[in-house]
C-alpha cells in the first residue's frame, strides 16, 4: 500500500469535504464520473486485510460512498496501449521496450510519419505479434475514436509532437495544431469513448522557463510555468488541456517533463546528432550564441526505462519529471566530440547567431521519479560513444539530411507551405499580412538579427489560370491553406483583350499558368487535335508571358519535363540526368513538340519561371491524372525508371519560387528516379495487398499507343541547391514530411462502410 493510501488512513475522522479536498485528484462524485470509473472501492482495493481495512475507514465517513475512488495506486497493468508518435526518436524506444519486455500487451503505434519519423525506428517490433502500426494524425477525430474503440485501447502514451525549438519560430502555427490542437482531439477522444483508464502526457523541461543560473536545487513537479519560445508555450498549453479535462471529466492523467534526450534513431535537427554527422563528414560543428548555454542530458533508453516506470507505478493526477543532474554546456558537448572524433576544437567549431531567444539553462528535480525506483544508468561518456558508433554504422539511415544540418534549419514542415527560420533578407515575414508594429511606442527591444519579426509583410495576390485544371485547382486550395489571396483567370488564354481585362480587374503581384492542353485521356489526343494544341500551350502561353511582362508581373509557368528520352550522354540507370540549360531531344508527340517549343521562346521573357513537372503524383488516388492511379488502372505497364513530381511537397516549393522572385527554367522534380514496378509495389504494400500487374516492353507498348512516350530522369541539383529540404522521389513517396503523398491514405474497413482516413 503506498503513502497516499497510508495519508488517507490517517485521514480517517476527516469529514467527507476535508477528505476530497485533500485529495482531489483521487475522487470524482458519482454523478459526473464517466462509466469507466463509476467502480465500487471494493473493486478498486481488493480483498487483502490493509484493503479491508481502509475500505472500512472510507466507509465509516458519512458521504464519502457518493464518491468514486478514481486512482488506482497499485501497480498498473495495461492492456492494450495506443503510444502516439511511436515512429519519433524517444517513441519507439519506449515502444520497442515495452513490446520486448511485455508480450502480453498490446501495442498500438498511430504516427503520421512526419520528417522526423521513420519507419525504421521500430524495426526490431514490426515482426511481434502484440505490435500493430497505423499511419495516421491524431489531429483526424474519426481516426483516434475509431482506433479506441475497435482496438480496446485502455492506455495512451501520447508522445507525438513538433518539438524542434528553431522551427516553431519561423512555424509556430503547425505547432499550436499539432501540439494543442492534436492533443485536444485525443483527450476528446478519450471523453466521448470513456475507456480510458490512464493517460500519460508527455511534456518538456522547457515549460518551466530558464532556470536560475545559481540554483542548486532544480525546477520541482509544482514549479510554476513559464515558456520562452512557441514550442514550450504550446506544451504548456497542452498541459493545460490535460489538467482540465482531469478535473472535469475525471480522465485519470500523468503527466511527464523531461530533460533532452540523446541516442540511437534522432533525427539530426537536433545537437547532439547534428554534432555527429556533421564531424562524420568533417565539417564544422555550429554553435548558436557563445556556448554558454547549460544543458541536461539523458540517453535514450535510460528515458524509455523511466517511462515503463510511470506507467506502471505512477500515480494518477501527478507530474513527474525525467531529469539528471548532471549538466554541460553546449561548447563542451562540441569539444567531447571534437575529442573523439579526432578533431581541433578551435578550427571545428564554429559560432553562429543565436536563436531569437535560447535559454541558458534547465534544471529539473527529479527526487519524485527516483522515488518510484527508477535511476540513470548510462553515464555521459558511454551514451556518447554508444550513439557516435550508431550514427558511424548507419550513416544513411534518414537519408538526404543535409537541410537538417544547416546551423539554423529550414524545413518544409508545413503541409500548406513552406516557412522558414534561416539567415534571411532584411525584411523577414511576419505573420499578419498588413501589420507594421512600431516598436519604440511599446518598448519592446528588437534584435539587432538580420531576421527581424516585426518586419512587414508584404501582401501576396495570385493570378491563377487552370481552374479547372488537376494543378491549377490544388494551387486554389493551397493559397487558401496559406491565406493567400488568389483568384482564377476568367480570360482564354490566346485573348489578349481578356488577359488584361483580368490583370486590370485582379491587380495580382504574381501570375501563376497552370493551363495547357495535355489530352484527354492521354497525349494521344493531341495527335488529333493539333491546332487546338498550339491555340493553347504555344500561343496561349506565350501571350500570357508578353502580357505579364507589360505589367511587371513574374509568371510561374507549370511545364512539362517530357521534352527528354534517354540518349547516350544520359543512359536509363546511369544516374545522369537532363539538366535545365539541355536541348530537348523528344519529338516523338506532339505534345511534347509544343512544350518544348513554348519553352525555347519563353527564354526570352526575364519574368518567367518555368518549371518542368514530370508524371505528377498526390495523396488523392481518386484523381484520374494521378500517377500512381494511372498505372494502377493499366491493363499492362512498361517497367522504366523515370523522375516524378511529387505535388504535395513540390506545389508549396513553387509558391516560395514565387515570394523569392525566381525565373528561367527548373527540373520540378524530386532527386532522382522511380520504377514504374517500384511504384506498383509500393501501391500493393500500402493500398491493395490484392493487387496484380503484368509488364511489356516499350515495343509491345508501341503498338497501342499513337505517340511514343517520354521516358528519361531529369537532374534536380538546381532545385535541390535552392530547397536543401527537398525529398528524393522514394523517400519523398515512403517517409514524407508533407505526410500526405502517395501512400499517405489509411483506409479502414468498417462494419457499416468504408472509411476512407486522409492523412495530414
Amino acid at each position: 500500500m503506498t503513502s497516499s493510501r497510508y495519508a488517507i488512513r490517517r485521514k480517517k475522522t476527516f469529514a467527507v469535504r476535508e477528505v476530497i479536498r485533500e485529495f482531489p485528484a483521487y475522487f470524482v462524485h458519482r454523478g459526473d464520473a464517466p462509466q469507466p470509473f463509476d467502480r465500487s472501492l471494493s473493486t478498486i482495493f481488493g480483498a487483502g486485510e490493509d484493503s479491508r481495512s481502509l475500505r472500512k475507514h472510507l466507509g465509516s465517513i458519512e458521504g464519502l460512498e457518493d464518491f468514486v475512488y478514481i486512482s488506482d495506486m497499485a501497480n498498473y497493468t495495461p492492456k492494450n496501449i495506443l503510444i502516439t508518435g511511436a515512429a519519433g526518436f524517444i517513441a519507439s524506444h519506449v515502444a520497442n521496450r515495452l513490446i520486448r519486455s511485455y508480450p502480453d500487451y498490446k501495442i498500438v503505434v498511430l504516427d503520421k510519419l512526419d520528417y522526423c519519423s521513420n519507419l525504421k525506428n521500430l524495426n526490431p517490433s514490426r515482426s511481434s505479434p502484440n505490435f500493430k502500426f497505423v499511419k495516421g494524425d491524431i489531429g483526424s477525430a474519426d481516426l483516434v475514436n475509431y482506433l479506441l474503440i475497435t482496438e480496446s485501447i485502455d492506455t495512451i502514451m501520447h508522445f507525438a509532437a513538433q518539438t524542434h525549438v528553431d522551427n516553431s519560430f519561423g512555424n509556430s502555427f503547425e505547432f499550436t495544431k499539432n501540439n494543442i490542437y492534436g492533443t485536444h482531439v485525443l483527450l476528446e477522444a478519450c471523453k466521448v469513448t470513456g475507456q480510458i483508464r490512464r493517460f500519460i502526457h508527455v511534456s518538456t523541461d522547457e515549460v518551466y522557463g530558464e532556470t536560475e543560473e545559481d540554483a542548486v536545487i532544480g525546477n520541482h513537479e509544482a514549479s510554476q510555468l513559464l515558456p520562452t519560445n512557441p514550442y514550450s508555450a504550446t506544451k504548456a498549453g497542452a498541459e493545460m488541456l490535460v489538467m482540465a479535462y482531469a478535473r472535469s471529466y475525471g480522465l485519470p492523467v500523468i503527466t511527464t517533463r523531461g530533460n533532452n534526450v540523446y541516442g540511437p534513431n534522432q533525427f539530426p535537427e537536433k545537437l547532439i546528432p547534428k554534432f555527429i554527422l556533421l564531424a562524420m563528414r568533417g565539417k564544422p560543428l555550429p554553435i548558436h550564441g557563445d556556448g554558454s548555454n547549460v544543458r541536461s542530458y539523458l540517453y535514450c533508453e535510460d528515458v524509455a526505462e523511466a517511462f515503463e516506470v510511470i506507467l506502471h507505478k505512477g500515480e494518477v493526477g501527478h507530474v513527474y519529471n525525467i531529469g539528471t543532474k548532471r549538466e554541460r554546456r553546449v561548447i563542451d558537448v562540441a569539444k567531447d566530440m571534437c575529442k573523439l572524433f579526432n578533431m581541433d576544437p578551435d578550427s571545428s567549431i564554429k559560432f553562429v547567431e543565436n536563436r531569437p531567444f535560447n535559454d541558458q539553462r534547465y534544471f529539473l528535480d527529479d527526487e519524485k521519479l527516483k522515488s518510484l525506483g527508477w535511476s540513470e544508468r548510462t553515464i555521459w561518456e558511454e551514451g556518447l560513444k554508444k550513439t557516435i558508433e550508431w550514427y558511424t554504422s548507419n550513416p544513411d539511415w534518414w537519408g538526404d539530411v543535409s537541410g537538417a544540418l544547416l546551423p539554423h534549419p529550414r524545413m518544409l514542415m508545413m503541409p500548406g507551405g513552406i516557412d522558414r527560420h534561416v539567415d534571411g533578407p532584411e525584411n523577414a515575414e511576419f505573420d499578419s499580412a498588413n501589420l507594421a508594429i512600431n516598436t519604440s511606442q511599446i518598448g519592446v527591444q528588437v534584435s539587432k538579427s538580420k531576421t527581424s519579426i516585426f518586419s512587414k509583410k508584404p501582401t501576396l495576390k495570385f493570378l491563377i489560370y487552370g481552374k479547372t485544371g488537376w494543378i491549377g485547382g490544388l494551387l486554389g486550395k493551397l493559397c487558401e491553406k496559406q491565406q493567400i489571396q488568389y483568384e482564377y483567370g476568367k480570360g482564354r488564354l490566346e485573348d489578349r483583350s481578356q488577359l488584361l481585362a483580368d490583370i486590370q480587374t485582379i491587380k495580382p503581384t504574381h501570375v501563376f499558368n497552370a493551363a495547357g492542353v495535355t489530352g484527354r485521356p492521354n497525349v494521344d489526343w493531341c495527335e488529333s487535335h493539333k491546332t487546338e494544341t498550339i491555340r493553347t500551350n504555344v500561343s496561349g502561353t506565350l501571350n500570357l508571358a508578353d502580357v505579364c511582362r507589360e505589367h511587371g508581373l513574374l509568371m510561374i509557368n507549370f511545364a512539362t519535363g517530357c521534352i527528354f528520352e534517354y540518349d547516350a550522354k544520359h543512359p536509363e540507370g546511369s544516374g545522369i540526368g537532363f539538366k535545365e540549360e539541355d536541348k530537348p531531344n523528344f519529338i516523338g508527340s506532339f505534345y511534347s513538340k509544343t512544350k518544348a517549343m513554348v519553352e525555347e521562346l519563353l527564354k526570352e521573357y526575364d519574368n518567367v519561371c518555368t518549371l518542368r513537372v514530370r508524371m505528377p503524383i498526390s495523396s488523392d488516388l481518386n484523381n484520374p491524372r494521378n500517377f500512381i492511379t494511372k498505372i494502377a488502372r493499366y491493363d499492362k505497364v512498361v517497367n522504366i525508371p523515370n523522375s516524378m513530381t511529387i505535388l504535395d511537397e513540390l506545389l508549396p516549393i513553387s509558391i516560395e519560387m514565387a515570394k523569392r522572385s525566381l525565373r528561367g527554367i527548373w527540373n520540378f522534380t524530386n532527386p532522382g528516379v522511380v520504377s514504374h514496378n517500384e511504384i506498383l509495389e509500393m501501391y500493393k504494400k500500402y493500398i491493395n495487398p490484392e493487387f496484380k500487374w503484368v509488364n511489356f516492353t516499350l515495343e509491345e507498348q508501341a503498338k497501342v499507343i499513337v505517340a511514343p512516350r517520354s521516358n528519361n530522369e531529369l537532374d534536380a541539383s538546381k532545385l535541390k541547391e535552392e530547397f536543401p529540404e527537398l525529398l528524393s522521389i522514394k523517400e519523398s513517396l515512403i517517409n514524407s514530411k508533407n505526410h500526405q503523398h502517395g501512400f499517405g491514405l489509411v483506409v479502414i474497413k468498417c462494419k457499416v462502410k468504408w472509411l476512407r482516413v486522409q492523412v495530414s
